[in-house]
C-alpha cells in the first residue's frame, strides 16, 4: 500500500513530529510504502512560545519526509493539494493537533475527496487552550476527512459532535520506543550529576498551564513529602511565562528539592532522564491523552496521572500508577503513599505486563481496516 503521511515530521521537533516518525517506519515495517508531508513553516514565530521549532538531531535515514506544507500560505495548500492528489496514494493519513492548521489542512486535503481515502490520526479536536473560531475551524477540517482514529474516548466523544456519521475508531497511544533502552538508576544519576541519596519525581516536557506543574509544587510543600528525602526534576521548556511558577517556589521555600532542566530536553536525553526518576507526575488540568505517559510505560516507570481526559484509561490505579482528583492533596497523597505505604507493589512487573496493549503494529492494523472499508466507497 502506497501511503502519504501529513504530519510534522524532522526537522520539526516535539512529541508529535516522533511520533509520526514511529508511525511511518511501523507501516514500512508491516511492507507499505510510506511519504511524510511535513511543514516548511509549521508556526510563524509570533506564534510559537517556544525558543525553535527545530532539533539539531540528525535526520532520519529510513524515512522519506518531504518539508514542503506552509501553513500559512493558501497558494501553497492548492498547488500541494493537485500534486499530491495526483500521485494515486492508497491512504491518506493526516494528523490533527490544533485549529489553527485547520485552513491549510483541510484546503489540502479536499483536494483527495472521492480519490483517497482521508483517515484522520486525532491528536485533540477540542483543544486544552480555546480561542475563538476553533470549532469553526475543526469543522472545516473534518469535513475533508472520511473517517478518524483517536487515541482516547475524550477525543471520540469530541469527534462525534462534529461527525457522527462518520467512522471514529479508539487507539491507544502506542508506546514512544525511540528513545533507546533505560539505563541503571546509578547511572542515569550520575549522568545527571544528581545525588544517590534522594528519590526523584519527574515532571517531564513543554510546561503550560493545563499540565499543572503549579499544582505540583504544592503538593511538594506538603507536610508528608517536606522530610522526605525528595527532589523534583522539571525537565522541559516554558511555553509560558515563568513567574507565576517562580512566586510559588519562593512561597514555599522549595528551591532546595528542586532541579531545574527547563530547556528543550533532547531525544539523546530523554532515557537519561526517566532513568533516574522513580516517580513519573503527570498533574494536568486537562488532557485527551499523553505522549509521556507512553514514553514512561516503555521505560517501566510507575505514573501518577489526574482523572482528565483519557489518562485514566491507560493507568491501572494501584498498579501501574496512581489515578487522582485535579487536587494538591490528592496528589500529595499518591507520592506519599508510593514512598511509604506502598512499597510492596511489583509496579515493574505490573507495568511490564500492562504495556502490551500499546503496539504499533495494531494501531497499523487500525488504519489498513479503515482503509478497507472506505475504500469500497471512493
Amino acid at each position: 500500500m502506497k501511503i502519504l503521511l501529513v504530519a510534522p515530521a524532522h526537522p520539526l521537533r516535539g512529541g508529535i513530529a516522533a511520533s509520526s516518525e514511529r508511525l511511518a517506519l511501523a507501516f514500512q515495517a508491516a511492507g507499505h510504502q510510506v511519504e511524510i508531508l511535513s511543514f516548511s513553516l509549521q508556526y510563524p514565530n509570533f506564534l510559537f512560545p517556544g525558543t525553535t521549532q527545530f532539533t539539531d538531531d540528525p535526520a532520519p535515514s529510513d524515512l522519506q519526509i518531504t518539508t514542503a506544507l506552509n501553513s500559512i500560505n493558501p497558494l501553497n495548500w492548492i498547488i500541494l493539494g493537485k500534486k499530491y492528489s495526483q500521485k494515486q496514494f492508497d491512504m491518506v493519513i493526516c494528523r490533527y493537533w490544533l485549529p489553527f492548521m485547520s485552513p491549510c489542512l483541510g484546503t489540502f486535503l479536499r483536494f483527495f475527496k472521492g480519490k483517497t481515502p482521508v483517515i484522520t490520526l486525532a491528536d485533540n479536536i477540542i483543544p486544552h487552550e480555546k480561542r475563538i473560531g476553533d470549532r469553526q475551524f475543526t469543522a472545516y477540517f473534518l469535513a475533508a476527512c472520511d473517517a478518524v482514529v483517536a487515541m482516547s474516548n475524550a477525543v471520540i466523544e469530541d469527534a462525534r459532535q462534529f461527525v457522527p456519521e462518520k467512522p471514529i475508531v479508539f487507539h491507544p497511544h502506542p508506546l514512544y520506543d525511540t528513545y533507546g533502552e533505560a539505563l541503571p538508576q546509578a547511572d542515569a544519576l550520575q549522568k545527571l550529576q544528581l545525588s544517590p541519596n534522594y528519590k526523584y519525581l519527574l515532571f517531564f516536557g513543554f510546561i503550560r498551564a493545563y499540565k499543572g506543574l503549579d499544582l505540583l509544587l504544592e503538593a511538594l510543600a506538603d507536610s508528608r513529602l517536606a522530610d522526605l528525602p525528595l527532589k523534583l526534576i522539571v525537565a522541559g521548556e516554558f511555553y509560558e511565562n515563568p513567574e507565576k511558577y517562580e512566586q510559588l517556589i519562593q512561597k514555599y521555600n522549595l528551591e532546595q528539592k528542586l532541579i531545574r532542566a527547563t530547556h528543550f530536553i533532547a531525544a539523546d536525553q530523554v532515557a537519561t532522564y526517566f532513568s533516574a526518576a522513580d516517580l513519573i507526575v503527570q498533574p494536568y488540568k486537562s488532557a485527551t491523552q499523553s505522549g509521556v505517559s507512553q514514553v514512561a510505560y516503555h521505560f517501566e516507570k510507575p505514573i501518577v496521572v489526574t482523572n482528565v481526559g483519557g489518562l485514566a484509561e491507560i493507568i491501572p490505579h494501584k498498579k501501574v500508577g496512581y489515578v487522582v482528583e485535579v487536587e494538591t492533596e490528592a496528589i500529595a497523597t499518591a507520592i506519599a503513599d508510593f514512598f511509604s505505604k506502598d512499597k510492596d507493589i511489583n509496579w515493574t512487573a505490573n507495568i511490564q505486563e500492562a504495556k502490551h496493549r500499546f503496539r504499533w503494529e495494531s494501531m497499523v492494523a487500525v488504519f489498513t481496516d479503515l482503509q478497507k472499508q472506505l475504500q469500497k466507497k471512493c
